[in-house]
């Protein structure tokens, strides 16, 4: 059985001006989503979802890195990321789960861009038209606060009950005028060591 996607879907913004200033560069954020047939829906309760991880999670993953690395250029020119599913109406929030949190799909996307940071993620469940939210970080500094951003798009006709929507997000850059510092300088002004705890 072949993956079942009925739709990709990329949604692309340029932010050049942010509090009524210009930016030094335009901020591009892209999110790009595969609509496909969700293979548990209308199963019974299925204890191992392991099979279709494997079958599904590659091959969705070189999808949606080609659709993001075909608006940003490169795989080098992105700073942030992120990923999302939302699952439809008859299946489970662990359905939308098993096929982003995993290597299979995750690594296809570092490996790309160059990454070292985990992908920052929602999972949750919706009804057709919902919005599809990427939460993103610096692909190679979780601190970095500048590079927290989020792109979200909805598609009209998904999820369907029996589908499941998976998405990358990506960012060219941190938010214009970022000016509210990272964690590391938090962690020196309150005397912390790397886990957050108090230096002795």
């Amino acid at each position: 059985m072949t993956l079942e996607v009925r739709k990709v879907v990329s949604y692309v913004e340029e932010t050049r001006v942010e509090g009524g200033r210009q930016a030094g560069r335009p901020l591009l954020m892209v999110l790009s989503a595969a609509v496909l047939k969700n293979p548990w829906a209308g199963e019974p309760f299925t204890e191992d979802l392991r099979p279709e991880i494997l079958r599904i999670a590659p091959p969705l993953g070189d999808l949606l890195v080609g659709e993001i690395l075909k608006h940003t250029g490169s795989g080098d020119r992105v700073e942030g990321y992120g990923k999302a599913a939302v699952v439809g109406a008859d299946g489970e929030v662990e359905h939308a789960s098993a096929l982003i949190h995993t290597l299979r799909f995750g690594n296809k996307y570092r490996n790309a861009v160059g990454g070292t940071s985990y992908l920052s993620f929602t999972n949750s469940r919706g009804a057709m038209g919902c919005p599809i939210v990427v939460p993103m970080m610096h692909k190679n500094d979780e601190g970095m606060r500048s590079h927290y951003l989020t792109v979200q798009a909805t598609i009209a006709d998904a999820p369907a009950a029996d589908e499941v929507v998976v998405a990358l997000g990506a960012s060219v850059g941190g938010r214009p005028h970022h000016r509210i510092g990272d964690r590391y300088q938090d962690m020196r002004e309150m005397g912390l060591d790397a886990a957050g705890k108090e230096a002795s």
